[in-house]
């Protein structure tokens, strides 16, 4: 078994919550406490921005950390973070002489590792301890992960760290982030790991971590008090004791409750941060968690509504957060959003106890008439409709989740219609449901029709579906379930792939709701 270092980083990580802005006297006395404690590492701040303030952890020069920490403390090792995103000039970076840090951690987004790479190179040939941090690792596809370790492996850094930039990873997940690590990586490089606390998996984690005895060392990044953004960081005070318990180890938890009481309550009473709702659904969305703290704060949407638009918000967009984006996002939603709680109960009464048989357009309608007319008689079925109404056997509803398909039903009909909100209709009789509701979590299949009127059965209270034309998708255009704006969003994926998304999404209803196929279909649910 390997090396099993602590890293504390509350005065970078932790800063978020405070704009950084710790005092010169706790920023001078956190490293010594932390080396009283016994941890390995701390982390003094991040290396960013052109002014100094010794109020600040955040330092615009390896040299202006320098004062900050003398004496150091032997044994101890100082490092500071450096954000790619916003990286100083290299020529910032004195050569290290002992003096200041004694090593750089350079975090960077998966677009931004080109850049990241020249950099990092610079910083090992300037004699720093070199910290390779893959932000938001969950977003790399494992070829992508490895390529990316493959990348830095030339260069010796210090340590390689997976990053739960948004405090999602569970254990299953984070397990093959790690073994993939640990397979691919240097040997002697340090395997370290960074944890967010949305979904509470930080310690859980850790510990899975630790217990897998690997033979390379590692390092495991956290908080005095959990302080960070949102729900938080992994305990450094928690996992210490943990590892004392557990591991022989002879952390010190004292000096950690010294800073907590010194120091960072009086900040935790003015700004919380631990688990709460919101950040529960950014993370379980797969969001920044600053969506759901700047959604928070408008105070104005109820939870079902606050999971809605974080849900609705695109895949490429759920990672890069602004203000702006938010707004625009927000209005959107709201824009959109009906309260359709009174047309769902009505129409929960108008079906119960009744056969439903949907049916989509697929080809094996045509082909199938005899088939589902048979269905209809024998089983006293009612029949709706997805995104059309012609055809050679009665339809008492038609759904529609799409505006481009019911500009060539309206006003064709005399079925019932039951439409999505982003529909636009001036016909009086139609009945509106939230669109945001009954969308999938996956943007390929997000506004696939089908199974957004599956959805709304199921919300309805509908124990079984008898589905009908909704074939699959194929190369045959009569096959296609797909309508042509989800064509668009789905071009780079093959028939088969999409095929699979959908019987996936299949396979989970059929656990609530029982689906039974009475036409041919490519899905398959398991």
């Amino acid at each position: 078994m390997g090396k099993i270092s602590l890293l504390d980083c509350t005065l970078r990580d932790g800063g978020y919550i405070n704009d950084w802005q710790f005092g010169e006297e706790c920023i001078r006395n956190f490293s010594r406490k932390i080396a009283m404690a016994g941890v390995e590492i701390v982390e003094v701040g991040f290396i960013k921005g052109d002014t100094f303030n010794p109020d600040r952890s955040v330092f615009p020069d390896v040299e202006s950390i320098r004062p900050m920490i003398e004496p150091k403390v032997p044994d101890l090792m100082y490092v500071g973070m450096l954000d790619m995103s916003a990286p100083i000039p290299l020529d910032r970076i004195t050569p290290c002489d002992g003096k200041s840090i004694d090593g750089i951690r350079v975090i960077f987004k998966k677009s931004k590792i080109e850049e990241a790479f020249v950099y990092c190179k610079r910083i090992k040939e300037l004699g720093y301890k070199l910290f390779v941090n893959f932000v938001g690792t969950d977003l790399y596809s494992d070829e992508e992960f490895i390529k990316g370790i493959e990348k830095f492996n030339p260069i010796e850094p210090y340590a390689m760290s997976i990053v739960d930039s948004f405090g999602l990873i569970k254990r299953k997940h984070f397990l093959r982030l790690v073994y993939l690590a640990d397979n691919n990586m240097g040997q002697g490089i340090v395997l370290c790991y960074h944890a967010h606390n949305n979904l509470q998996q930080a310690f859980g984690n850790a510990e899975a971590l630790v217990e897998l005895n690997l033979k390379r060392d590692i390092c495991i990044d956290a908080c005095v008090f959990g302080m960070g953004r949102g729900a938080g960081n992994l305990n450094l005070e928690l996992f210490a004791e943990y590892m004392n318990e557990n591991y022989n180890t002879h952390y010190r938890v004292e000096p950690m409750l010294e800073l907590m009481d010194e120091y960072l309550s009086d900040i935790y009473k003015n700004r919380f941060w631990g688990y709460s709702l919101p950040l529960y659904l950014s993370a379980s969305t797969g969001c920044h968690p600053n969506y759901a703290i700047y959604l928070a704060e408008k105070n104005t949407l109820p939870v079902k509504s606050f999971n809605e638009l974080l849900r609705s918000i695109p895949a490429e967009e759920k990672a890069n957060f602004s203000r702006d984006k938010a707004e625009r996002f927000y209005q959107e939603y709201q824009q959109n959003y009906v309260d359709d709680s009174v047309v769902l109960a009505g129409l929960a009464k108008e079906i119960a106890g009744r056969n439903i048989l949907l049916v989509a357009n697929g080809g094996s309608v045509v082909h199938c008439q005899e088939t589902i007319n048979a269905y209809i008689h024998s089983h006293q079925a009612i029949v709706m409709a997805v995104n059309f109404a012609e055809a050679q056997f009665p339809i008492n509803y038609v759904f529609c989740g799409n505006g481009r398909r019911y500009a060539k039903i309206e006003g064709k009909t005399d079925a019932a219609l039951i439409l999505t909100s982003n529909v636009k209709t001036s016909e009086d009789n139609a009945r509106v449901i939230n669109y945001a509701s009954l969308m999938s979590v996956l943007p390929a299949i997000s506004n696939n029709s089908g199974l957004m009127a599956l959805r709304f059965l199921m919300s309805l209270g509908v124990k079984r579906v008898a589905l009908a034309g909704m074939d699959g998708y194929s190369e045959q255009p009569e096959g296609r379930q797909m309508t042509v704006q989800e064509l668009e969003k789905t071009e780079a994926l093959d028939n088969r792939a999409i095929n699979d998304l959908i019987s996936k999404e299949l396979s989970e209803i059929n656990r609530i709701m029982k689906i039974e196929f009475i036409t041919p279909s490519l899905y398959t649910i398991v």
